[in-house]
């Protein structure tokens, strides 16, 4: 006799899309600790996110020649989407492991953290409609942003905190530039190319940043291949996530990177939060719970032309910063009488 419902099947393709973006959520949660940890044995911000990601890259290229070579073709607007998303999160990544370098590794991933709600203004730009309840979670997160940083000896390091929510708002738009690819390129394509134009991306920055120099010993290469090892997990898991799940669920999992992250800053790095600093966290996780309650932002947007993405983003900004409209037509004139003895059925419309 069955005493409940019948639980899903993990092989069911929701079941993998929330065991994939569990694993990602744990896998990101421990970037920020290794990369203070690199920090410590010396390396430069450049040098550190080129290393991890041209390792991760070069790791995965691998796999797929030897394992997946089915998913390394791809038909050239989606490689040239892919692409486009990899420049734009190698630009949020240098933003990210720059901030990092000068912000403690709890505080560096809850500011990270509001890259969900820049999903939801690009949702929202996508044609969903905004809601007093978006403007309510902004207004939380911008508090949570102060208290996070609040210093009552005015040492707070706001640059680095705003390079920072920078760094979430291009990861935020590189997921949603990919949201569209995931349609009709299967996950594991589009992490392949998407990272491959992080790559390229960093490589280019740290040349044109002079050739920092390389980890000399092998506890500095220790913390470099431990962050390798979690990007390349965090980017295998990521797109198969976001292409099975719902929003409300992908961020609901996506909340437990922070919660890795603080954890394990303050077993590891002997990291400490202040009262202040505990409200603030407790705002911002109640600013992106309230994600649940969004009634227009539960699953990923309906692929559009790439052409009608921009120009709805156009339209939606010009009628929220007051635009001008277009005229409206003039009111139908009433028809023109009819002859007498004529018929209603035959009476000509002007």
């Amino acid at each position: 006799m069955q005493l409940g419902p019948k639980l899903p099947s993990w092989k069911s393709t929701q079941a993998q899309g929330i065991a994939a973006a569990l694993l990602s959520a744990l896998a990101s949660g421990l970037v920020p600790i290794f990369g203070k940890q690199a920090y410590e044995a010396g390396l430069a911000p450049f040098t550190l996110v080129m290393l991890r990601t041209v390792g991760a890259a070069g790791a995965l290229w691998l796999i797929y020649l030897i394992f997946w070579r089915k998913f390394i073709y791809i038909y050239p607007f989606a490689f040239a989407a892919c692409l486009v998303a990899g420049v734009v999160n190698g630009l949020g990544s240098l933003m990210f492991y720059t901030s990092l370098q000068r912000l403690d590794a709890s505080i560096s991933q809850l500011l990270f953290t509001l890259y969900l709600l820049f999903l939801t203004l690009f949702s929202w730009l996508d044609g969903y409609r905004i809601s007093r309840l978006t403007l309510v979670r902004l207004g939380l997160a911008l508090l949570a942003v102060v208290l996070l940083k609040w210093s009552p000896n005015g040492a707070a390091d706001w640059p680095a905190a705003l390079l920072m929510i920078a760094a979430g708002a291009l990861y935020a738009l590189h997921v949603s530039i990919n949201q569209h690819t995931l349609y009709d390129v299967p996950a594991p394509t589009v992490t392949l190319y998407t990272l491959s134009g992080m790559a390229l991306t960093v490589f280019i920055a740290y040349a044109v940043n002079g050739y920092p120099p390389l980890p000399a010993t092998a506890g500095a290469w220790q913390p470099v291949l431990l962050l390798t090892a979690v990007t390349l997990i965090a980017r295998l898991t990521l797109f198969l996530g976001v292409k099975h799940l719902g929003g409300m669920q992908a961020v609901l999992i996506n909340l437990g990177e922070g919660l890795v992250t603080v954890l394990a800053a303050i077993a590891w790095l002997g990291e400490t939060f202040t009262p202040v600093q505990w409200l603030g966290a407790a705002v911002l996780g109640a600013s992106l719970l309230l994600v649940t309650r969004e009634q227009a932002l539960g699953v990923i947007p309906r692929p559009k032309p790439w052409l009608q993405i921009f120009t709805q983003w156009f339209a939606t900004l010009s009628a929220t910063f007051g635009a001008a409209s277009p005229p409206e037509a003039d009111p139908p004139r009433p028809p023109k009488p009819a002859p007498k003895g004529a018929s209603p059925s035959n009476t000509p419309d002007d």
